[in-house]
């Protein structure tokens, strides 16, 4: 059994305004410690991955920040996209490239951007997963133990009769709940937390693409035919241009017969918002996390960024403040997800220089 990384890193992060931008978007900051985000989802690898089995998906814009920051990965597996078709087609185009090397390989697929503490934990869910994707053919997703009614999250519901290690059937996927339902699937105990990190064999997802999604599976094996030679680049492009944007959850995951879930027992953000950073962020007796040349008095409870230029910040509680070169964020935690509001007013009005 040979494993396979397909790490994907094309979003953009707009909750992460104004220190993600297009060009260096969340997962290719500094947010915790001297490594970006998906330096270190590289190096929670090692150990079990080799380095020329991992495959980065990402567009034109980040490719060569993601090559200057991954020097230890072969250039030529950072794959990029022509435009984001979702999470479907990024999969499906990792898959027929990893098949070029074994068609039976079992790929581990990750976004780029989540916060996973111990690593050897994550090491064993990992291993255990990929023995049984490889062995029973199965479509392995990781989920997570919920600890609060999370409503950031989809949820997935699982049989609580075990199959295998750790492993257990799928019942259902659930979207994004209100908080009254987040409450319900907290307390009934056989709700897991929609991690997006999967494990399986690449000639099982592609037999997966090619029951569920034809359109998608017919488009790949035109990419196929060409992955080597000049007109690669030509078919991608068309190829995505005739595919919908479609979620390898929607698409595959909640139609698929061989879905099971492995709990994964260490701890995990998707570090969705600049409150979820707060949470995660070394705090002081008074709550507040600073980075930068700040002064704060009469101040609680707050994350305040401001590393280029001085800020100060006085008698206010509960604020995420982020003051870079060229733009500043000041919300409150609490409406921290609407930051890509304001991407979005930028979007349209055409701002392009604060994007």
């Amino acid at each position: 059994m040979e494993l396979f990384a397909v790490i994907m890193a094309g979003g953009v992060g707009s909750r992460f305004w104004p220190r993600s931008k297009e060009k260096t978007p969340k997962q290719l900051l500094k947010i915790f410690g001297s490594n970006t985000m998906i330096q270190d989802t590289v190096k929670r690898l090692d150990g079990i991955v080799k380095k020329e089995n991992i495959f980065v998906i990402t567009n034109k814009i980040q490719k060569e920040e993601i090559i200057n920051q991954l020097t230890e990965i072969p250039a030529e597996n950072i794959i990029e996209e022509p435009f984001g078709r979702n999470t479907a087609a990024c999969i499906g185009l990792a898959s027929i490239i990893v098949s070029q090397k074994a068609k039976d390989g079992v790929t581990v697929v990750l976004p780029a951007d989540h916060i996973i503490k111990e690593k050897e934990l994550f090491h064993k869910t990992i291993l255990t997963a990929a023995a049984f994707a490889y062995n029973f053919k199965g479509l392995v997703t990781i989920g997570i133990k919920p600890t609060r009614p999370e409503t950031g999250y989809g949820y997935i519901q699982i049989d609580e009769k075990e199959v295998s290690e750790n492993i257990f059937k799928v019942y259902t996927f659930a979207e994004k709940p209100n908080y009254a339902t987040a409450v319900r699937f907290l307390e009934s105990g056989d709700f897991f937390w929609n991690s997006g990190m999967f494990i399986w064999r690449t000639d099982v997802i592609l037999e997966e693409i090619k029951s569920y999604m034809p359109d998608l599976f017919e488009g790949l094996e035109k990419v196929e035919k060409e992955i080597n030679s000049p007109g690669y680049k030509d078919v991608l492009s068309n190829v995505y241009g005739m595919l919908r944007s479609i979620s390898i959850d929607y698409g595959i995951m909640e139609k698929s017969q061989k879905v099971f879930l492995i709990k994964g027992e260490f701890s995990w953000s998707d570090v969705g918002s600049w409150e979820e950073v707060y949470q995660l962020s070394e705090k002081n007796s008074n709550g507040n996390f600073t980075s930068g040349n700040i002064f704060v008095d009469m101040t609680t409870d707050s994350y305040i960024f401001s590393p280029e230029k001085f800020a100060a910040v006085i008698g206010v509680d509960n604020l995420i403040v982020i003051n870079t070169k060229d733009a500043l964020l000041i919300c409150r935690r609490d409406q921290s997800q609407e930051v890509k509001k304001v991407v979005d007013y930028l979007k349209i009005n055409k701002l392009n220089e604060h994007l």
